[in-house]
């Protein structure tokens, strides 16, 4: 599906990746990671790569976001990860996907072949050690979300929350990507349910939703102790 639902963009284009993820101080890691990729943009709810398709490639958001989801028997969607600017998805030890991808909004990502990264990383310690950050950062994130998904839903929404005020580098205001629904599916809630329960931090004072995607963070001490 890359090349489908895709569009090359050429080098200078105006959005720039964060680098969030430099395998050292230097970022000579990360830099080579930039150079090897070409710049494709996606549409909103474009497929990236679908569940049991070959893991050739490895992404890069520049601009936008992703996320990475099943669909279950009963035809649920279960969310697995969001992807913000700066975040590296599709890196599996398989050969296969084990889930989909898909661009949350319009989004850009930096298109890197797995086997040069892998041919790369044969030869040079920094990429080496950028491939090993990223695995055990994804497996940390798994195991944290396992444990988010057993909690009550005011604590999931109120973990949610933090987690992308951290990750988009914010203090009081968040401009979420993904919609309401996005959000249910991740955390395992129904929209009603994600509705009544940010209604209800809102009338705690913890936090105020001016619009759907806007949300500012009022009083992180509350948030905090719903997170703990």
């Amino acid at each position: 599906m890359l090349m489908q639902n895709a569009q090359t963009l050429s080098a200078n284009h105006p959005a720039k990746p964060l680098d969030r993820w430099a395998a050292d101080p230097s970022g000579d890691g990360d830099g080579t990671f930039d150079l090897l990729g070409v710049r494709m943009g996606y549409t909103r709810n474009a497929e990236i790569f679908g569940e049991g398709e070959p893991t050739s490639y490895v992404y890069k958001v520049v601009s936008g976001a992703a996320r990475t989801y099943k669909v279950l028997n009963d035809g649920r969607r279960q969310i697995s990860a969001f992807y913000l600017p700066g975040e590296v998805f599709g890196l599996e030890a398989a050969d296969l996907h084990h889930c989909s991808a898909e661009a949350v909004t319009r989004s850009v990502f930096l298109v890197v072949k797995r086997s040069a990264l892998v041919s790369l990383a044969d030869a040079d310690h920094g990429m080496a050690h950028l491939l090993w950050a990223l695995t055990a950062h994804e497996l940390q994130r798994v195991q944290t979300h396992m444990l988010v998904l057993i909690r009550s839903a005011q604590e999931r929404v109120a973990c949610f929350l933090l987690e992308m005020a951290e990750r988009m580098g914010v203090v009081d205001e968040i401009e979420l990507p993904m919609s309401r629904q996005d959000i249910a599916d991740y955390l395992g809630l129904t929209i009603e349910t994600i509705s009544r329960t940010l209604t209800q931090l809102e009338s705690t004072g913890a936090i105020a939703v001016p619009t759907c995607r806007r949300i500012v963070l009022r009083d992180r001490r509350t948030l905090k102790r719903l997170h703990a």
